[in-house]
């Protein structure tokens, strides 16, 4: 066993935050399945830019679909895409079938400036469900207002959602209330609601990278907390999933839940913690990983720290570790006036416009492939 099988056998999923035509035609992702017990795959904007831009395994496909009349690069990027996230669900669907629908789900997002559009939200996430067609996809929608409108109207109509771009426990509990109002009216309308899943993803190295950063200003400022603040940088984070895990726990083990769980077979809303690459080079690679293990949760990770994690990854249970330690953390935080419900609504604000950003580029790098295969 593996340090990644390690993991998985602790009941934590780990899921592969990467997609491109190359892992998928090259055998790479069923080694991951098949030796790595990695039993999910999540894509973003930022992902499919770099696998279509970067290379020329999607030339074909779009030439084929350029000589077919499609010319818009928004839809030819949603074809081949399509594509992709068919084979990947498709690798996975045996684990969803061993699963019982546990796991092996792989995640297609909607366009990031649907971000405050509920509607357009809903409309696209229903047209992409439709088109991929397979029964272990998540549709990825942001963890906005308008996202939480709409994974209610979704998961109400059977759609498995991955609620995106959750940074506070106030925004998560938003999303896990949403969850359960859809379930409910889910079985109101068909009754057993076995099929029906979702995740709910918090991020995690972000929140450090802007709380450790406004640390060193006021250290730099000559705080005369600094030495108070300085004790505080590289946890807030950690101690924030931490405590997500214990609101996962009160929300899912209530008594609205128990029966609908019981009644229905609903399945509760599991948390997946995402921007688990250490972007700190003084902390260790496999931090965001190795702290958060924990049961009925999945780790989304992009593959250097798959790959970190499998050469010198500590898998134990860590994720219930010392929860005084983490409201102790936030009690300091506090008492030190971080502001930290500032700094994560400026997170959300700008991962939406991260994604937009890279949506730009894939559009043009789209875009310019379609020049030249078009001349060719």
């Amino acid at each position: 066993m593996n340090r990644l099988q390690a993991v998985h056998a602790l009941g934590q999923s780990i899921w592969l935050d990467f997609i491109s035509r190359e892992l998928l035609s090259s055998g790479s992702l069923r080694r991951l399945i098949e030796d790595d017990a990695v039993t999910g795959l999540t894509s973003n904007p930022a992902i499919f830019e770099k696998a279509i831009g970067s290379s020329s395994d999607y030339d074909a496909a779009l030439q084929a679909l350029v000589e077919g009349g499609v010319s818009d690069p928004a839809e030819l990027f949603e074809r081949v895409a399509i594509d992709d996230i068919r084979a990947a669900a498709d690798e996975f669907r045996k684990t969803y079938d061993g699963t019982r629908a546990v796991d092996g789900y792989v995640s297609l997002e909607v366009s990031p400036r649907l971000a405050h559009d509920s509607a357009g939200t809903i409309e696209q996430a229903r047209r992409l469900w439709k088109a991929v067609g397979r029964d272990n996809l998540m549709i990825k929608v942001p963890g906005t207002p308008a996202g939480v409108d709409a994974l209610r109207t979704l998961i109400g109509e059977g759609i498995n959602v991955n609620v995106t771009l959750l940074f506070s426990r106030e925004a998560y509990r938003a999303v896990a209330e949403a969850y359960v109002d859809g379930i409910e009216i889910w079985t109101q309308r068909s009754g057993d609601a076995g099929n029906i899943a979702s995740v709910a993803s918090f991020f995690v190295s972000r929140i450090d990278a802007a709380v450790d950063a406004e640390i060193a200003r006021r250290v730099a400022a000559g705080d005369s907390d600094a030495a108070r603040l300085q004790v505080l940088a590289g946890k807030v984070a950690i101690a924030n999933a931490r405590l997500a895990y214990q609101d996962y726990k009160a929300i899912f083990g209530s008594p609205r839940w128990l029966k609908l769980a019981q009644q229905y077979r609903a399945r509760p809303q599991r948390l997946l913690w995402a921007s688990t690459g250490t972007k700190n080079p003084q902390y260790r690679d496999t931090l965001y990983v190795e702290e958060l293990i924990g049961a009925n949760t999945v780790d989304t990770v992009p593959p250097a720290t798959l790959d970190a994690f499998r050469d010198h990854g500590e898998a134990r249970s860590t994720l219930e570790l010392d929860i005084d330690a983490a409201r102790a953390v936030f009690a300091e935080v506090e008492a030190l006036q971080l502001p930290f419900s500032a700094i994560v609504d400026k997170l959300v604000d700008d991962g939406v416009q991260l994604f937009v950003d890279a949506d730009d580029k894939l559009l043009a790098a789209v875009a310019g492939k379609r020049d030249l295969v078009a001349k060719a």
